[in-house]
């Protein structure tokens, strides 16, 4: 199975077959998606205006597509080398049971919908490096009220996501399911209120 970088090369590759190489950016996709995959390729094709099912789409497009993906990648793999180098760190010291926050870091490992937007249509516009920049950020701060990409405090609880977690806090503005260790408990509480609330008037 090629890799992210192997594939990045073919999608480069101006002797490749445009249908190929498009299809070598999909796969991409399968190695690291902060939005998850559908989500994504969404932005991707938005952001530099490629047609989603166009099969030979302009290369240059394609490229500068795959560089934003890159970008992002290098991001997440700066703040994962730091998240092991603090594990190594804390198991060194006897603290062996990872908390919540490792709970939530387990099911993003890869960066795979570290940021996960769950309608595949509604995510963040800003390139996906600026907005990993900003969720590392969260992560390595104390809690907050809002979302720590768009900055919004419309944030409701959804009981019927599509990925795991099933469950969780989703931004109204920008869209992504906001991991909860950014959030403080009276955020989170006000979600969960918010989705009470809404179950009850549909009754």
């Amino acid at each position: 199975m090629a890799g992210f970088r192997s594939l990045a090369r073919q999608v480069r590759d101006p002797r490749g077959d445009l249908a190929l190489r498009r299809y070598s950016l999909r796969k991409c996709l399968e190695r690291f998606a902060p939005y998850g995959h559908r989500a994504t390729w969404h932005h991707l094709c938005a952001r530099q205006r490629i047609e989603p099912e166009d099969r030979a789409p302009d290369p240059v497009r394609l490229v500068h597509a795959l560089e934003e993906l890159e970008e992002a990648r290098a991001v997440w793999l700066g703040y994962e080398a730091g998240f092991a180098e603090r594990r190594r760190r804390e198991k060194h010291e006897g603290l062996r049971r990872p908390g919540a926050f490792d709970d939530w870091h387990r099911r993003t490992w890869g960066g795979n919908g570290v940021a996960r937007c769950d309608d595949p249509a509604v995510h963040p516009s800003a390139p996906l490096g600026y907005v990993l920049g900003r969720l590392i950020a969260a992560l390595e701060s104390e809690p907050g009220r809002a979302c720590p990409v768009c900055t919004e405090t419309g944030i409701v609880w959804r009981q019927d996501l599509g990925h795991e977690p099933w469950s969780g806090p989703v931004c109204t503005g920008c869209g992504i399911v906001v991991p909860q260790p950014v959030l403080t408990p009276a955020a989170l509480a006000r979600a969960r209120r918010i989705r009470t609330r809404d179950l009850t008037s549909a009754a």
